[in-house]
This record gives C-alpha cells, sequence and structure tokens, in this order.
C-alpha cells in the first residue's frame, strides 16, 4: 500500500505536489486549504506569473526550465496556463549590460536558450521600450507567462482523476502526531489520518512549522504590483484567450519588471524599502469561511501605498515613454515569501519523522521543486539536486530570528541587484570567531564569511610578500574590473609563499564532528563509501551518496579510539544526515554524533618548511616514516594538548592541528613564534582555494553534488565495493556520462570565476565549476563538467562575459599529480 499523504495548501506547490505523487502511484493524497479552491488567498491567487528560467543556480534553472515545458503543455477552459512569449531583460546602465553577458553565459551552461540584442531589436521585440534609453538586452525566446490559478487547478484535476482529494475551506488547526511521528491533522471538520503531512503553505509555513517546533526560515514580505490606466498602443493588441502577446520585460536597473493586461500593464516593483508582514493580519475572516456571499479581501494583497511607488512610476515612464499619457489607476502590496538566502525551503522534520515542508517557492520553479520532492518521497533522493534549499542547510546561528529577519529583507533588497559571487553581507557579522581572531586582526586580515564565521580571505600584512614576489618579475594577470573585485593579488603571494616556505591557515571553521559508542564503526562504514573500520590513527578520505547514488558529500574520517570517530564534514547537511541515520543504531549497539566544532579550533600548517617549524615543538616523532601521511596522532605541542592529522587540501607537507578553543589562542602564538626562523606567514582562504585547484582536490558543493557520481566526479578512488554502504547498488545503474575534468587557460591574463560555459567546435558541451588563478603554473586553473570521452589536451573555448578564452583539457592534478610533496 502507499501512504496516506495530506498536503496543506492548494496554491501552485501543493497542487503541482499532488500531481507529480499520483502521476507516480501515489494516489491516497489529500490536499486541504484554507481558502476557496483555487483561488485559495495566497500568494499563487495574485502571482504576475513571470517565468524567467535563467538563474546563476543551476538547480534553480532546471526547475524553472521544468515548470515552464510542464505549464505549457496544460490547458484550462478559460485559456493557455502558460503563454509563451519570450522574456526579455533590458539594460539601462553600462553594469547592467556586462551583467546581461555574464547572464547569456549561464544560459549557455545550463541549456536555455538565449540571445544578446542590442538597443534597435530590444524595441522591435517590445514596442514599448525607448531604444534611447536602452543599451541592449537578453531575450530568451520559451520564458514567458504562467497562469498560476489555471495551471493550480488543472493539476490538481490530474490528480483528482487519480483519485487525489481536494477540500477548500478546510484550515489546518493541528498536526496529530504520535510517538514522533505525524498520525494526520485536525480541522474544523475533522480529523484527516495521514503517514506523510508536506506543508507547502506558502507564507503561512514559518507559522505552522511553529506548532511543530520546526523553524522554517522565511519572512513574509509585501511586494508592489500596480495596473496603469489604457494604453493605446496596446488597444485592439491582445484578443482571444490570452490578455498578453508581447515578452515579460525585466528593467533590472530600476528594481522593475512588466506584463500585459489586455490594453493596460501590470508592473511590479522590488525597490521600497523592505515591508515585513503582520501575520496577525493575513487571514480570512474568523470563523475560516472564505466562501461567503461577500468573502473578505484576499489575505496575500494588502493595500497599495502609493507613495511608495512613486519612484518607479517615474522610471517606467522613463523607459517606457507610452506610460507619460497613462496613470496608476489600481495596485496592491501582494505578499511573496523571502528567506535568508533567496532559495526555497524543502525537507522533512528531524524530529517529526513524516513531516515535510515545501515553503518559499514561486510560482516560477513550483512544478520543477514539486516533482523533486515526489521523487525524494518515492526514490528516496531527487534528480535534481536540492541541497541549496534543503530546510537544515543553515547553521543555528543563522535560524535565529534576528538572523531571518534581517538576511531576508537584504535578500528582498538585493532581488535585482547585480550581486558579485565574493560580494558580503554587511548585517550580522562577527558572530562566530575562531580563537585566532584577534591574532588575524592584528595582521590586518580582510574577512569574509561562511556559516557565521569570519574567515580572512587574505592579509594585507603580506604585501611585502606581494613587492618580492613582483621583484623577481613574476606575472600576475591583468585582471578585468569584475575579476578584481573583492580580490587582492596578495592572495597569489600567500599560495607562492605557501609552496616554497611554511603558511598558518585558519581552518576552525571546518565542520567536524565526533561519533562515538560501540556503533560507530559499523554506522560509518554503512554510512560511507570507503573502508573506515581501520586501525586506531588511520584518515580516511570518503563519500556519503543518496539512494540514487549520488554525492551528498565527501568527508575525512579519523579513527580516535576504537569506539571514537573525528570527521571532518562540509556543514550543517551533514549533521542532519548523520542524526538521521544515527538514531535507528547498529547491530554493534548504540551511536552517538555531536557537533564539536565550536569547541574546537585548527590550524593548518603546510608547506615545505613546515616539519623544520613544527617538529621541535612536538611530544612525537613527527617523521614521515613514524607519522604517515593519512594518519593522526594525539600529542603536545608545547604544553598544548592536540590533534594532528596528516592531511592536506592545499598539496604540501604539513598538517591540520586540532586543540580545544581554551587553547587555541595560545596554540597560534606558540606556531607563529616557532614559524619566525622559517618565514611563516598566515595566509587566507583565496589562496586555499588556488592551491587546492591545483592538486585537483573537488569541493563538495561546487565541482560535484548529489546529481554526480564518484567516477562522475573522479572520486571513485574514494569507494570500495566490499562495504553495503547508502546507494551502493544503485551505483551500477547510473554509468557515467560526463566527467569533471581541469582545464588550464592558455592566456595568462585570462581569468574566469565559474558558471561560464565551455565549448567545443563552437558547441557549448559544458560548464565550469571552479576556477583560480595558479601562482605556480602562472595561469588559471578552473574545473568544468565535460563529455567523458573529451581526451586530454583537447582545446576548449570558455566563455567569459564577451570574450571567448582558450584552454586546454589537463590531468586532474596539473602541480604535483604524484603527490610527492605532501609525502615528504
Amino acid at each position: 500500500m502507499t501512504p496516506r499523504i495530506v498536503v496543506i495548501g492548494a496554491g501552485i506547490v501543493g497542487t503541482s505536489l499532488a500531481e507529480e505523487l499520483t502521476a507516480r502511484g501515489w494516489t491516497d493524497v489529500t490536499v486541504l486549504d484554507q481558502g476557496p479552491l483555487f483561488s485559495t488567498g495566497g500568494s499563487t491567487s495574485h502571482a504576475p506569473g513571470l517565468v524567467f528560467q535563467t538563474n546563476p543556480s543551476r538547480s534553480m534553472a532546471h526547475f524553472a526550465a521544468y515548470t515552464a515545458d510542464k505549464f505549457r503543455a496544460l490547458t484550462h477552459d478559460d485559456g493557455p496556463c502558460f503563454d509563451t512569449l519570450g522574456g526579455l531583460e533590458i539594460a539601462t546602465t553600462e553594469a547592467r549590460w556586462t551583467d546581461l553577458q555574464r547572464k547569456a553565459g549561464w544560459a549557455r551552461s545550463w541549456g536555455i536558450e538565449g540571445r544578446l540584442v542590442d538597443a534597435a531589436a530590444a524595441a522591435a521585440l517590445h514596442p514599448l521600450v525607448d531604444p534611447d534609453v536602452v543599451l541592449g538586452a537578453f531575450h530568451t525566446p520559451s520564458d514567458g507567462l504562467a497562469r498560476a490559478v489555471r495551471a493550480a487547478e488543472m493539476q490538481a484535476r490530474a490528480a483528482q482523476a487519480r483519485g487525489a482529494v481536494f477540500r477548500g475551506d478546510s484550515p489546518v488547526t493541528e498536526i496529530l502526531q504520535a510517538s514522533g511521528r505525524v498520525t494526520g491533522v485536525r480541522t474544523p471538520h475533522g480529523d484527516v489520518p495521514a503517514d506523510i503531512v508536506v506543508s507547502a503553505a506558502g507564507f503561512w509555513g514559518a507559522e505552522l512549522g511553529r506548532t511543530v517546533g520546526l523553524t522554517v526560515p522565511l519572512v513574509p514580505m509585501a511586494h508592489q504590483y500596480a495596473y496603469t490606466g489604457q494604453i493605446e498602443v496596446l488597444v485592439g493588441r491582445n484578443t482571444g484567450a490570452t490578455d498578453a502577446s508581447l515578452p515579460i520585460l525585466r528593467h533590472q536597473d530600476g528594481d522593475l519588471y512588466y506584463r500585459e493586461h489586455g490594453d493596460r500593464l501590470g508592473i511590479g516593483y522590488y525597490g521600497h524599502d523592505p515591508m515585513p508582514a503582520d501575520m496577525g493580519a493575513l487571514s480570512w475572516d474568523a470563523d475560516g469561511d472564505a466562501s461567503s456571499v461577500a468573502p473578505p479581501p484576499m489575505p496575500s494583497m494588502l493595500p497599495f501605498t502609493e507613495d511608495d511607488f512613486a519612484p518607479a512610476w517615474r522610471e517606467s515612464a522613463r523607459v517606457l515613454p507610452a506610460l507619460r499619457e497613462s496613470k496608476v489607476e489600481s495596485g496592491f502590496n501582494g505578499i511573496f515569501s523571502f528567506t535568508p538566502d533567496g532559495h526555497s525551503i524543502v525537507g522533512e522534520h528531524r524530529d517529526l519523522a513524516g513531516f515535510w515542508v515545501a515553503e518559499a517557492v514561486w510560482v516560477t520553479h513550483s512544478a520543477g521543486i514539486a516533482r523533486a520532492l515526489a521523487q525524494t518521497l518515492i526514490d528516496g533522493a531527487s534528480e535534481i539536486d536540492l541541497h541549496e534549499s534543503d530546510l537544515y542547510r543553515f547553521e543555528s546561528v543563522e535560524r535565529s530570528p534576528a538572523f531571518i529577519a534581517a538576511t531576508s529583507a537584504q535578500a528582498f533588497v538585493e532581488v535585482y541587484d547585480i550581486v558579485h559571487p565574493r560580494q558580503q553581507r554587511t548585517a550580522l557579522r562577527g558572530l562566530r570567531r575562531s580563537p585566532f581572531h584577534a591574532a588575524e586582526v592584528a595582521l590586518d586580515a580582510r574577512f569574509v564569511q561562511g556559516g557565521g564565521w569570519e574567515r580572512p580571505a587574505w592579509y594585507e600584512s603580506n604585501a611585502g610578500e606581494l613587492a618580492a614576489l613582483l621583484e623577481t618579475g613574476f606575472h600576475l594577470p591583468a585582471r578585468d574590473e569584475w575579476s578584481a573585485r573583492h580580490f587582492s593579488d596578495i592572495a597569489v603571494a600567500e599560495a607562492a609563499a605557501t609552496r616554497s616556505r611554511v603558511a598558518m591557515y585558519d581552518m576552525t571553521p571546518l565542520t567536524r564532528y565526533d561519533v562515538e559508542g560501540p556503533g560507530a564503526a559499523h554506522f560509518l562504514q554503512h554510512l560511507t563509501t570507503n573502508d573506515v573500520d581501520t586501525a586506531i590513527g588511520r584518515v580516511t578520505y570518503t563519500l556519503m551518496l543518496d539512494e540514487r547514488g549520488g554525492i551528498r558529500s565527501d568527508l575525512t574520517v579519523a579513527r580516535l579510539g576504537a569506539d571514537h570517530y573525528r570527521v571532518g564534514a562540509n556543514g550543517p547537511l551533514d549533521l542532519d544526515a548523520m542524526l538521521r541515520r544515527a538514531r535507528a543504531g547498529t547491530p554493534d549497539g548504540p551511536v552517538t554524533v555531536r557537533d564539536v566544532t565550536g569547541a574546537t579550533c585548527c590550524v593548518g600548517v603546510w608547506g615545505p618548511r613546515a616539519r623544520a617549524m613544527v617538529a621541535p615543538l612536538a611530544d612525537a616523532d613527527l617523521g614521515h616514516k613514524a607519522f604517515g601521511y593519512f594518519r593522526a596522532v594525539r600529542t603536545y605541542l608545547g604544553a598544548i594538548p592536540v590533534i594532528m592529522m596528516r592531511v592536506s587540501y592545499v598539496g604540501e607537507l604539513g598538517w591540520e592541528i586540532y586543540t580545544d578553543a581554551e587553547y587555541g589562542g595560545a596554540l597560534w602564538d606558540l606556531l607563529w613564534e616557532a614559524g619566525s626562523d622559517h618565514g611563516v606567514i598566515a595566509a587566507g582562504r583565496l589562496a586555499f582555494d588556488s592551491l587546492r585547484l591545483e592538486k585537483g582536490y573537488r569541493a563538495w558543493g561546487h565541482d560535484m553534488t548529489s546529481e554526480d557520481t564518484p567516477a562522475d566526479a573522479g572520486v571513485e578512488f574514494a569507494v570500495k565495493d566490499a562495504t553495503d554502504f547508502v546507494g551502493r547498488s544503485a551505483l551500477a545503474a547510473r554509468p557515467a556520462t560526463r566527467r569533471l575534468r581541469t582545464l588550464v587557460f592558455d592566456d595568462p591574463d585570462a581569468v574566469v570565476l565559474g558558471k561560464e560555459p565551455v565549448s567545443l567546435d563552437g558547441t557549448v558541451v559544458g560548464y565550469v565549476t571552479s576556477a583560480g588563478w595558479s601562482a605556480t603554473l602562472g595561469r588559471c586553473v578552473a574545473y568544468a563538467w565535460l563529455p567523458l570521452d573529451t581526451p586530454l589536451g583537447t582545446a576548449v573555448s570558455v566563455t567569459y562575459f564577451a570574450a571567448a578564452l582558450g584552454a586546454t583539457v589537463s590531468d586532474d592534478a596539473v602541480v604535483d599529480p604524484a603527490g610527492q610533496l605532501i609525502r615528504r
């Protein structure tokens, strides 16, 4: 029997999910909504429906493309569910025109048809646009208008034909549970039993989550939408079943977008200050009856605030001169959900099995995310990677009300901004600081943040290193303004110093878990792909796979005792996966998983002089024979108790040195003083990243995700067939079709940043994942997904904005491929 499923919310997400589930044979589905079907009063009911597919996130672009294709195939009695009008994004500034070139690259990387056009062509596509104001535009023919309410109804009808039940005017007043599992929901009309409950309640989702002790990190925000009066040039243009024929239009320099409503325009505006909504005011009438003769105003449509819209009208009239003869006749402030990072929220409550959420999902991505969730529920994993939208992707500090409110407001402000991939937020900084922070400030570190941690990107105190390097005749690339932004060439000097002498890296933000108990070995053997049931003191590189055989993370696992492992992980998603598995226990006994990141700290000491620097301090033999590569030792440096692991993500001799946070300041001072005779420097994340790229080391989430198998990503060496691990049986059914390859650029001045399309003989065949300029080679090095049969030595072209840059497919490791440096 298939499980009984209740979906809360009959908007575009709930109806899409019901259709996707029933299409796969799970037909015992009940969809409940507090409002009337299918204009339920949530964001779907007023959504303008513009679907622009191109997105910096590959996953979100695929979700949008699937949504557009699915809705395109649906037809309602009132007309189509999707109008393929094309999308047009105009540039009125040089910065935006440059950004549209980058966006065109994303489209080519993700397989979306698009082209850059000049001002005259933009005006020909959309006659309301003033070509004298516009520099150019990006045109995507397959974008268009989703008729959200129609699409919701037609998907519901398909689900109903397979057995699903839809009930309007049925608010969920309680989530029923027993023994840590959902058992159903309560409504004013009675209880509905369920094995799985999915909250697709939109901006009500955070409130619903609180009733079961779950933080759903979203903030409902008001967003302005106005209707113009009649526009003469549109009169008579739109007839029949559709009220629009021109491309959907975005003027992101003005925080504006436009679509037709017959002979009028609808104008959306993001330029006003964030307007968080009062959830107490967003409800149907008190008795829950939304089907009365005179229903109350739709909860998601708040009164229009004309003063906030005044700048939008002035800018619209400048860019679309036809509006000067019209005016704003009506409007509303519509409610949408915003999250701290702009992505959706999808996942299962860790402490209440069977309670799932699919929130902060816009119409643009609705059917795509619904399909991904349906695949996860039925098959155990999604075809398209979901980690950017995972419910548990945020650290504890990032789930605080203050953090959610501040960063979601920033996400609203930046929704149409040109955001650099290295750009940092300014609010809520300094929340997590390593014990080395004061020393780093004294060295004039320039910090970035990740997971709430302050991380040195480079140190201004190393400016002398750069000057000395340049005196040798060393060539630095002539960076363009974009690649030079939030960057310093000092990072190149730091990388060079690591290769030639020795450097200290603050590795404290590296996520660390202690896995302990009699079941620890069995637990990790089953959860990961490599053999971790090793001798005490061994360190193993291994992977966690999902049920489809995709890489959900990569880990380093150090066996510190018979029943004690220290796991180096990628972040809170790994903790979530481990905690869920640990609850079931093992045949060997219980296992506990504990996050020790904040209680400990770590310094990476790497470089050819690392042993000479550290060995005199150690109460252990640090020689290569006594302390080999991928080994761990408990010892003392001076009086400080440490765990030393001989691993190196930069590909140099050295160690990750761990101690309790209380000893951190003393450890840094001890190492810094010991390194003074060896030319030690402190080095930052930018140097770290360039060094790992030289060595062929992958970064999960950037270079590989759950969409990729170990063979695809070139990490099949971390898979031992003799072990029985999650995802093992699926690997045989997923033969590799592409391979992550290293590219070395031909021109020493060429620099790329990631996500650029890669072409072979004029055809796009892949895209860049990570890139950095190698101080060792004097060239930019990048990883790129390419067809499996692409041979080494192949010449390819990488499109960086408007430039075609030549590169050559190379060995995975372009520096020390035999790994001799780390084993000396």
